[in-house]
C-alpha cells in the first residue's frame, strides 16, 4: 500500500517498508557553524529506532541528507514521513536558533525525498551520504568528518 500527497510544490510519495533518501536545505543555503551542526546531527539520530531506522545521515553546512526506513506504529503503519520530517526540521531549527541568538526560519519548507528500489541502492545512497563531505574537499575520507553517521 502506499499514499501519495501534495505538499506544497513537489509530490511526496511514501511506499510503505521501502527505504527513503531525503535531503533539505538551509533558508537561502546560509551555512550552519560547526556547533549548530553538532546540534542538528543529533535531531536527525533522535528517532533512530523508535520511529525510523537510520541507516546514513550527514550535516554538510548548508543542507542534510538521510537515508532512512520507516517503522511502523502500535497500529501496524509507518510512521509518516512528512510528520518525521515536520518535526525534525521544526525542533532543529529551535535548537539552532538557540544556540545563535536568532529568531526565523532555519530550513527551506521543501525536502526532496526519493523511494529507493533495491538493497544496491540502499548501498550506493548509502555511500553517496559518506562520500559527500570527500567531494565538496571538506576532508580527505569519510570518517574524519564530524558529522557523518552511518549505521554499523
Amino acid at each position: 500500500m502506499a499514499k501519495y500527497s501534495y505538499l506544497r510544490r513537489l509530490p511526496h510519495y511514501q511506499k510503505f517498508d521501502a527505504a527513503l533518501f531525503v535531503t533539505f536545505c538551509t533558508l537561502a543555503r546560509q551555512e550552519l557553524p560547526e556547533s549548530a551542526r553538532d546540534l542538528v546531527l543529533g535531531h536527525c539520530r533522535h528517532d533512530h529506532g523508535r520511529k525510523l531506522i537510520l541507516h546514513a545521515a550527514v550535516v554538510m553546512p548548508n543542507h542534510v541528507h538521510l537515508l532512512l526506513s520507516l517503522l511502523r506504529d502500535d497500529s501496524g503503519w509507518p510512521y509518516e514521513l512528512r510528520a518525521i520530517l515536520q518535526s525534525l526540521k521544526g525542533s532543529s531549527a529551535h535548537s539552532v536558533n538557540k544556540l545563535l541568538k536568532q529568531a526565523g526560519p532555519v530550513w527551506q519548507e521543501e525536502s526532496f525525498d526519493h523511494v529507493l528500489r533495491s538493497e544496491e541502492s540502499l548501498k550506493e545512497k548509502r555511500e553517496y551520504i559518506r562520500q559527500n563531505p570527500v567531494r565538496r574537499g571538506l576532508v580527505r575520507v569519510p570518517d574524519d568528518y564530524p558529522w557523518l553517521w552511518a549505521e554499523k
